[in-house]
């Protein structure tokens, strides 16, 4: 049984071990005093799944980083409606560097030349308004990348949540093990002093306590881990080292229809959303690309004083757009187009992919829990109560007993993986339809 992040396993003596860590996201947190759970700071904290969900929306630095793009695009649109700058042209010529004898300022007058012109470029084509438009697409593109950049931190934080309840779940399993077992030993222990069990025996129930031991060592381990990991993804400052998670682990059926869940992905899903905006921004840049080939048009005028005569000069120049008609830019921008109509198509697909295999995982998850809820589980520990109950009266042997143990643990910790793997896959479901709130 597979659900992604820390994945528990049993080794030979049913002792959860993990063999795998989900790689985090760096994430940096906020005071205490902000979280905003109604306890003081100083005294116990522990968090709900939406809560941490919260907090990582709100203080997740790889989110923060990304929002940035929005503001940078959103700049960029002021600087894609400025107009073209006028250009001021000046100059004097023929100053001497001696005196002269006629004076300086008659020789000034007469003898140098100064300029004193202004040009300014009108745009063609439009380009100032089709800039505009670009710029306002690739904005719109951003805030569609944002939202699904929370959608996937979304579902890590659910995917570190539900490792931590399985790991609390674990752990309150070892814990009861180890008590249930320890009164065996304590019996046991009378048994061998009144004569009623051999030394033997004795010793190897004694010797299967330790394993119980580990059990829970090896559970206390893993729920730190989970906390810690979690803690990380929250923003380590955000909680108190000592915070706890609020919700149990717990099966909680739901009904669904894959149809209906699909239709939800397509409304949803903001990843759908920004390739579908990535094909309109590219429309903005092949008009743009059209746009910048035409030529603009510069008018200038110049006023000159030649030798003690005054004159305006007044031009006006146009490139021949005889080779470079951005001829180049166009065809590219043209054939982005296609490009970010198939990654459109693709994305369209891959959205129902998704929300078709989280729908499956989902059902098969459940259809094994059903199987522990089923008859399994009680099985278990009727088995292994009166296997307690035959040993302590001499009717089995010690093996039996030990393997009548090793099943109900089996069991139990086997519902245990098989509830994380639903709501694992539930959570998995819920990023590929691209909302919590309706599943």
């Amino acid at each position: 049984m597979f659900f992604p992040g820390r994945r528990p396993t049993l080794n030979s003596r049913g002792t959860m071990l993990h063999t795998s860590r989900i790689l985090l996201l760096g994430f940096c947190g906020a005071s205490v005093a902000t979280l905003g759970f109604g306890q003081a700071a100083s005294g116990p904290v522990k968090i709900t799944l939406d809560q941490a969900i919260q907090l990582a929306i709100q203080h997740n630095h790889m989110l923060l980083a990304a929002r940035t793009t929005i503001a940078q695009n959103q700049a960029l649109e002021v600087q894609a409606n400025v107009r073209p700058n006028p250009t001021l042209f000046t100059d004097w010529e023929y100053l001497p560097l001696v005196p002269v004898q006629s004076g300086l300022g008659s020789y000034l007058h007469d003898s140098t030349e100064g300029d004193l012109g202004l040009s300014y470029t009108f745009e063609r084509g439009q380009k100032r308004q089709h800039r505009l438009q670009a710029a306002k697409d690739l904005t719109d593109v951003s805030r569609s990348t944002v939202r699904d950049n929370e959608r996937t931190t979304t579902f890590q934080i659910a995917q570190l949540y539900v490792n931590a309840q399985l790991a609390e779940s674990a752990l309150d399993l070892a814990e009861q093990d180890l008590k249930s077992f320890q009164q065996t030993v304590e019996i046991s222990q009378h048994q061998y002093q009144v004569g009623g069990m051999s030394e033997n025996d004795y010793l190897q129930i004694k010797l299967q306590l330790v394993q119980f031991q580990q059990d829970v060592e090896a559970a206390i381990l893993s729920k730190a881990q989970s906390l810690s990991d979690l803690r990380q993804q929250l923003g380590y400052e955000s909680v108190p080292a000592d915070y706890d998670i609020a919700e149990p682990l717990e099966y909680r059926p739901i009904q669904l229809k894959l149809d209906g869940l699909q239709q939800m992905a397509i409304d949803n899903r903001p990843d759908l959303k920004a390739a579908v905006k990535t094909v309109t921004a590219a429309q903005s840049q092949y008009e743009l690309a059209k746009a910048n080939g035409k030529q603009d048009v510069t008018l200038s005028g110049n006023y000159s004083h030649v030798n003690s005569i005054s004159a305006f000069t007044f031009s006006v120049s146009v490139p021949l757009p005889i080779f470079d008609r951005n001829q180049g830019n166009i065809a590219q921008t043209h054939a982005a187009i296609t490009q970010a109509q198939e990654q459109q198509k693709g994305t369209n697909g891959q959205v129902f992919t998704d929300v078709r295999d989280a729908y499956e995982a989902l059902t098969s998850n459940e259809r094994v829990v059903r199987i522990f809820t089923g008859s399994a589980r009680e099985d278990a520990l009727k088995s292994r109560d009166i296997s307690e109950y035959a040993y302590r009266r001499g009717a089995i042997a010690l093996l039996d007993l030990l393997n009548a143990e090793r099943n109900y643990r089996a069991v139990e910790l086997g519902y245990r993986q098989a509830v994380a793997a639903y709501e694992m896959a539930l959570e998995q479901l819920r990023e590929a339809v691209g909302s919590r709130s309706a599943l």
